[in-house]
């Protein structure tokens, strides 16, 4: 079932604007607007959402995060269970960030609060896949099977 944020914003609105009227029985609050900011935050905060959201801001903020040159070779690819898995675009981009492993957690930690990130997972470039595509045998060994 798919949830609708706005659906969702206007019933926050209308309960919390019920209960200020019920409260002062005045009609002048009626006509207050409330700013959507204070309303997006009571949703975050009833729905449980801040730690996605911090783990979503992870992805979007990852060059500030971790710096140009880090970003222009590395990306963050998913987060689970406290572990942020990080592809880099070489073996040797990868051997250096498992070094710098320590800082680096260090780092993702502090500019992102609110997301549960324990351990980081780097991994390097992944191979091309034989076992798809228009050419393909079953049963086939690869591409031992395919060059002569």
């Amino acid at each position: 079932m798919k949830r609708d944020i706005a659906r969702e914003l206007f019933r926050t609105y209308r309960t919390k604007f019920n209960k200020i009227v019920e409260s002062t029985n005045e009609r002048s609050h009626r006509d207050d607007p409330e700013p959507i900011g204070s309303i997006l935050d009571a949703i975050t905060v009833s729905r449980d959402w801040k730690r996605g959201l911090a783990e979503g801001n992870i992805f979007t903020n990852w060059r500030v995060i971790v710096g140009d040159e880090i970003a222009n070779h590395a990306e963050p690819i998913t987060i689970f269970e406290g572990q942020l898995t990080i592809r880099a675009e070489s073996t040797s981009w990868a051997t250096q960030l498992r070094l710098l492993e320590r800082e680096l957690l260090k780092g993702i930690q502090s500019e992102s609060e609110g997301a549960l990130i324990e351990s980081l997972k780097i991994i390097g470039p992944t191979a091309p896949s034989w076992k798809r595509g228009l050419r393909t045998i079953r049963g086939a060994r690869g591409p031992r099977d395919t060059y002569g």
